[in-house]
């Protein structure tokens, strides 16, 4: 599977620069290549991004989550989204699941990774910050992590 010059750009430009709060990726079955469907403005909130998500379709997503560490200092992390919804055709899941590995390996900084199937396993509930390891995620991301290590975290 071809990815676009354009993801790369983008994803740069959101890793770097901060220019957006996220990028959803299609890939075009057609050409047999990954795209950038939509970028986030550094304004949008995480249900923005959610809301971008198609119920139906399998997507790529990048999201640059800035949190707070137990000691108050801001950081960020970016995660990288597999949007896989149970009700996509089993062709598209096909696609994506073998071509995320090599798409991941084109876009250089990702640090955390979900996988998710519906809407409930990317649920953000900002008043129910919970710790783990000197840092405060949200609960849906608590669930991925197995350790941090050297200020990375490692998913499992």
């Amino acid at each position: 599977m071809a990815v676009h010059d354009d993801c790369k750009l983008k994803f740069q430009e959101l890793k770097a620069k901060r220019t957006h709060r996220f990028i959803v990726f299609k890939i075009e079955e057609k050409q047999k290549q990954v795209i950038v469907e939509k970028l986030g403005e550094p304004t949008e909130s995480y249900e923005d991004f959610t809301k971008c998500l198609p119920a139906d379709e399998c997507r790529y997503a990048v999201y640059d989550f800035d949190f707070l560490t137990a000691e108050n200092v801001p950081k960020s992390r970016i995660f990288f989204i597999a949007w896989s919804p149970d009700t996509s055709r089993i062709r598209s899941k096909m696609i994506y699941a073998s071509s995320k590995d090599r798409f991941k390996r084109e876009l250089d900084g990702i640090q955390v990774e979900l996988q998710a199937t519906d809407p409930t396993e990317m649920g953000l509930d900002v008043s129910k910050w919970q710790n783990l390891d000197n840092y405060r995620f949200p609960s849906f991301a608590i669930k991925t992590f197995i350790s941090l290590d050297d200020d990375k975290p490692v998913v499992s």
